[in-house]
């Protein structure tokens, strides 16, 4: 009996399938080889499960699987590379801060019309809200 977790587990634990383990480590986005019992399953450690994690919230941020397999590249091959580990994530880091705040740019629009239309209904005005111009060049409908 192995000490490791099955595939099955590891699909429970990360919330990934089956199909989604086996595709991440056809794509070598595995920091380590998934050992094998005599009879083919995979064993699973506790370390991969904490990598695929992390490989989750690389892609769940947006991370493309090229970038997530070049990291784990410079992470196979050791000390040495930390530098060239670190401006890819700089770089992703980067990229994430941008949507972030375009995403806080559109929540401050949303609120501001969330706001808007609370202040009209308890005013008993919203009726006017998002009204149809009456003619073609009429543009003061406060959508």
């Amino acid at each position: 009996m192995s000490t490791g977790l099955s595939i099955g587990q590891v699909a429970e634990r990360t919330g990934l399938s089956v199909h989604a383990l086996r595709f991440y480590e056809r794509e070598g986005l595995l920091a380590d080889p998934v050992r094998r019992e005599p009879n083919g399953r995979r064993v699973y450690t506790e370390d991969d499960v904490d990598w695929l994690a992390m490989c989750i919230r690389f892609r769940s941020s947006g991370m493309p699987l090229d970038t997530i397999r070049k990291y784990t590249d410079l992470v196979r091959q050791g000390p040495g590379n930390e530098q060239d580990r670190l401006a890819l994530l700089r770089s992703h880091q980067d990229r994430v801060t941008a949507q972030i705040q375009e995403l806080n740019e559109c929540l401050n629009v949303i609120t501001h019309k969330v706001d808007l239309y609370q202040q009209r209904l308890a005013e008993g005005t919203a009726d006017c809200l998002w009204a149809a111009p009456s003619t073609p060049t009429d543009t003061s409908a406060a959508f």
